[in-house]
């Protein structure tokens, strides 16, 4: 019988605007909202920083995946360059991370769609879950279109957004809050309003945020020409961080006062509600309720790609290697869902907590899936400086920038542990840790 393998069916438009998918989500339409009341308008400067050290860390990535044309995702490379634990303690990870990102991307569903409709939020939650599902079980092509038009929503509306805002600044427009100017940045308590304590706790939801950006090194295996497109998605991270993320937040702060923004609800749909545009907020609550949707299709893509990889190297159960007519991982997809239909109960029982909770475990086992890929790239320059040298894609500064990074995400998890919010998280997740070294050491008994 011939063995089915994943089928490259994902064109440039795809990749390109997966990576843009990638890099706009939950934590940017919703979080952002938290983020802004801790840290004021220094959150400008936070989203730069993480920014900046993430593109180095794609950057690593790009050379790692464009090495060696074997290797389908950062498991592959992670175990030839670390060891085979690495390889399934960070595939197992990464499933984890996405399927907590995605648990958090159904809760804002039933968040978002409260907007218009008084229903319970975990009804939204798990029709968006089924319809997911029924769409991904059929071709990755329709994935990839499915990510391009959602993505494609999510930048019409920033660049909108954005264009709208400057067109105020420059008239002046007048708001229920007051004038629309570059001076509401600084007015209402200075860059650090709530001091270097406030700067600093918003680091968390910033990462959170930017949860995704390596979603582009998952999608290489069903690249049609991986060489081209996957340099030119990643090398294209930091105009999408200065506008994405930097100019809307620029905008934002500009129309209204960051003090009236809530830290419950996206800042985007409050902007214009502010300015007395209440049509406009209705509209940009679909926008973000597609986001959402969009982050919870990639979540449920790169978790049931990550569960065949590691099935397939016989890092997880048979079943889950199998790939269905349509050359997609049918059971991965299925099994997947199951468990992020989890969110969905979390969002019925704790409703106004789970958001933060599932971010902050997210958050914390990305910083290590990104670590690895760091530690990967410094072992395989050791190793193999040859084809670093020969590397068309090399990852600038290296290795010196990925040791800077790798004390940056140190002092990240440490500010996450100092802050009551966030320590509870960061003392519960190493137990996820300890079980995949002991189911590790289990398998390797067999």
């Amino acid at each position: 019988m011939e063995q089915r393998e994943l089928k490259r069916d994902l064109k440039n438009r795809h990749v390109q605007l997966i990576a843009i998918g990638g890099t706009i989500g939950t934590g940017l339409f919703l979080g952002s909202g938290a983020a802004i009341s801790k840290a004021g308008p220094s959150i400008l400067l936070v989203y730069l920083i993480v920014g900046t050290a993430l593109f180095f860390v794609m950057r690593s990535l790009g050379e790692l995946l464009l090495s060696n044309a074997g290797y389908q995702s950062f498991t592959d490379f992670a175990a030839d360059t670390i060891g085979p634990w690495a390889g399934y303690v960070t595939g197992w990870t990464y499933w984890f991370c996405w399927i907590m990102t995605a648990m958090a991307d159904v809760i804002a569903v039933g968040v978002y769609v409260r907007y218009w409709f008084d229903i319970p939020q975990w009804i939204p939650a798990l029709i968006a879950i089924i319809l997911l599902l029924v769409l991904n079980l059929l071709t990755v092509k329709l994935f990839g279109e499915l990510e391009f038009w959602f993505a494609l929503i999510k930048v019409i509306t920033i660049v909108a957004l954005i264009a709208i805002g400057l067109f105020w600044l420059i008239i002046r427009f007048k708001t229920d809050s007051g004038v629309v100017s570059i001076r509401n940045i600084w007015s209402y308590g200075g860059l650090f309003p709530n001091g270097i304590a406030g700067f600093l706790s918003a680091f968390q939801m910033v990462v959170f945020a930017f949860v995704g950006v390596e979603l582009v090194g998952v999608a290489a295996a069903e690249t049609s020409n991986p060489e081209k497109n996957i340099p030119s998605a990643i090398n294209k991270i930091p105009i999408r961080i200065l506008l994405f993320y930097v100019g809307a937040i620029f905008v934002i702060l500009c129309i209204n006062p960051w003090t009236e923004l809530s830290a419950a609800n996206s800042p985007f749909v409050q902007v214009f509600a502010l300015a007395g545009i209440p049509l406009a907020g209705g509209i940009i609550n679909f926008v973000v309720l597609t986001s959402a949707a969009s982050a919870g299709n990639s979540g449920l893509f790169s978790t049931s790609r990550m569960m065949y990889n590691l099935s397939k190297h016989g890092q997880g159960p048979k079943f889950l290697s199998k790939l269905n007519q349509n050359f997609v991982p049918g059971n991965a997809l299925v099994v997947s869902a199951i468990v992020l239909s989890i969110g969905a109960l979390l969002s019925y029982v704790i409703p106004d907590t789970a958001f933060g909770v599932v971010t902050t475990i997210s958050a914390i086992c990305f910083i290590w899936v990104w670590s690895i890929i760091l530690i990967s790239h410094i072992i395989y320059t050791k190793k193999h400086p040859d084809l670093h040298k020969k590397s068309h894609f090399k990852a600038p500064l290296a290795p010196y920038m990925n040791y800077a990074i790798l004390i940056f995400f140190v002092a990240v998890l440490i500010i996450m542990f100092m802050s009551e919010e966030t320590r509870m998280a960061v003392m519960l997740t190493p137990i996820w840790f300890i079980m995949l070294f002991i189911t590790y050491a289990l398998r390797k008994k067999r």
